[in-house]
């Protein structure tokens, strides 16, 4: 590999991010055990095909029907 394609150790900076510890991944861990909560309630709700296919969508985005009921129910 030629020389000039090698970076130089010396020559990076990492800036800000080589002095904080790395986040936990938790959020994300919290999502996908909601999403598979939210996939098999809606799962088992469903009839035929299309109900199904209903099902997955409404697993991925069920956090926006939870703030749309919060946000409905603070209005009133």
């Amino acid at each position: 590999m030629p020389a000039s394609l090698v970076p130089d150790p010396e020559a990076v900076d990492h800036g800000a991010h080589s002095r904080r510890p790395p986040a936990a991944p938790a959020g994300g861990a919290v999502y996908g055990l909601g999403m598979i909560g939210a996939l098999v309630w809606f799962w088992r709700q469903a009839d035929g095909v299309g109900g199904h296919v209903t099902a997955v969508l409404k697993a991925v985005v069920w956090p926006a029907f939870l703030v749309y009921a919060a946000f409905r129910a603070l209005r009133r």
